[in-house]
Order: structure tokens, then sequence, then C-alpha cells
């Protein structure tokens, strides 16, 4: 009793250090730059409406919109006139934290632009580490075949490379044939995963060998095998395997932000977030934490949904 006591106060302090960040984030999404300074509002802050002091500077009348608002308001000073503009501005430009911290996320930079980026990029990542792993992985699986175990101990090797031991050469590579600032550069590099390699080569050895015999017998070759059998079979590694895939490539800064120096228009959601840094003043926190909100959900809202057959993925995955 004494030792499950133990261990779910240990779970429970681990769930809490991981969902913190995330408290944080959505949190300071929902608060005004004064509430966020002042570490104050509890979650959702207090929704006092607050003057966007950017909208307001760039309202800031001139000589010529003076002049121009002569006709509204008679009988008075230019004096006057620009503190009567100014008042309209500080009205105008009144809103809620909620309404200000979301909206200056969309507006400030394009952020639906950089969503796309992603959905392309990860998308595009997935499909073609899938089109080189299940051959390899079958292969290594069921083919026999001189130096199997040879290549499948270079691939384990190869899951001890960080990246960033090999960035350098990619992107030498890459800017010498000129793909540098294009989505090739941000997808190429990654189209063979031995991460996916691994994993889809552990979950076919657990495929009866009778499946793949009777296929042979009903006349397929390897690759209809592959498709056509291997495949379906697969379903829970893929899905395994997407997540983490798409959450690697979604998140990662290193790359693109090597690979994309001149153009935004290939900017990826976490390169989004450097359109709100530099404000020593705290004014933009909001905007950023909004911002990563809306980067993150997606991910979120997919693993819950895939929840279950992620976990029967990774538990088949282990089996063998």
């Amino acid at each position: 009793m004494t030792r499950d006591l133990w261990k779910h106060l240990i779970l429970i302090l681990g769930a809490l250090i991981v969902i913190a960040p995330f408290y944080m984030m959505v949190s300071y999404s929902f608060k005004s730059p004064g509430e966020i300074d002042r570490g104050e509002g509890g979650f959702f802050g207090r929704q006092e409406m607050m003057v966007d002091e950017r909208c307001v500077k760039l309202r800031d009348p001139n000589r010529e919109d003076v002049a121009a608002a002569v006709p509204r308001f008679p009988n008075k000073t230019d004096s006057q006139i620009r503190d009567a503009l100014v008042a309209e501005a500080v009205s105008d430009c009144q809103m809620r934290p909620i309404v200000f911290n979301y909206s200056k996320a969309f507006t400030e930079a394009p952020l639906l632009r950089y969503l796309l980026n992603g959905v392309i990029v990860t998308a595009s990542i997935f499909l073609i580490q899938i089109v080189v792993a299940l051959p390899a992985a079958y292969a290594l699986a069921k083919l026999k075949f001189w130096g199997r175990e040879a290549v499948f101990s270079l691939v384990l090797f190869c899951l001890l490379i960080p990246v960033h031991a090999i960035a350098l050469p990619l992107y030498i590579m890459l800017a010498k044939i000129g793909l540098t600032n294009t989505y090739a550069a941000l997808v190429v590099p990654w189209t063979i995963s031995v991460f996916g390699i691994f994993l889809m080569r552990q979950f076919f050895i657990t495929v009866p060998d009778d499946l793949i015999d009777a296929a042979r017998m009903d006349g397929m070759g390897e690759f209809a095998i592959v498709w056509r059998v291997m495949l379906p079979t697969a379903i829970p590694a893929l899905l395994a395997f997407a997540i983490f895939s798409v959450v690697a490539h979604w998140n990662d800064y290193f790359w693109p932000r090597i690979v994309v120096t001149g153009n935004r228009d290939l900017f990826t959601p976490p390169l989004g977030l450097r359109e709100f840094k530099g404000d020593g003043d705290g004014s933009f926190f909001g905007p950023m934490m909004a911002t990563a909100t809306v980067i993150v959900t997606p991910l979120i809202v997919a693993f819950l949904v895939a929840q279950r057959r992620f976990i029967e993925g990774i538990t088949l995955s282990g089996m063998k």
C-alpha cells in the first residue's frame, strides 16, 4: 500500500512538472501586459479593458490629421483638436486582454501561413519517411540476406548520431545546390528516419511468417506484400511513429532557422514566434503565449484522439 502511494505521488509530481509550463502559457495568453509583469490576476486574468499602446501610437495625429478634423471640431484650437483625436484613438484601441493577445497573434504575423507551412513540411516528411521506412523495415524483419544484421547494426548506430553533428555538412550541401530558402531544404534531410525503420522493424517481427507465406502463395511480390499486407497490420505502429515524427518536425526551430534566412513565406510555426521577441517591457509576452497556444493545440488534440492507438503501437513494437 505504501509503495503504491509513493508511486502515485511521484507520478502526480511528474505530471505537475510537465503541465506547469502549459498552464503558464495558456494563462499568459489571457492576461494583460501589466498582469503578466506583476504576476497577478489568477489563471484567466481580470479581463479589464486595456489600451493597445501600439495602436494608439499608430494613430497619433499629425498636422494633416488635425487640419482634416477642423470641420468636425469648430471653434477648437489645434491643440484641442489633437487631444480630441488622441482620445478617440484611445477609445477605439481599448479591448479585453484575451482579444488583444489572440488578435495580435494573427495580425502581427501571418500565423495562418506559418501553420500551413508547418502542415506542408510535417506531412511531406512523414509520408516520405513511411515510403522509405516500410520496405526497409520489412527487409530487415522478414527477408534473409547476407549482411542483414550488419545493416541493422548500422541503423542502431545512426540512432546515436545527433542532428546537430550533421547540420553543418547538410547546410553546405544544400547551399551549393541552391536549395536553401525552399521547402526542399526543410523536407529532404529528414526523409529517411532510422527511428522509423527501427520502430517498424520491431513491429514487423511480431507479424506471423505464415501470413507472408500465404501472400506469396497467392502470387504477391515483396513490394505488394509490404503495401497490401504489412501496411494494414502496422496501423498502430504507424500512428505511434506519426506522433513522434509530426511533433519533432512541427516543433523544430533549429533546422528551419538555419535554412530559411530571407523568406518569411517559408517560416514554420516555431519561427513565427520570433515575430514577438525583443520587447523588453513584456508588452508582447501575451501575444507570444497566444501564438504558442495556437501552435501547440493541434498536437495536443491529435495525441488525445490517437492516444489508445499510440500506446498500442509502442507496446506492440517493443514485443518480440
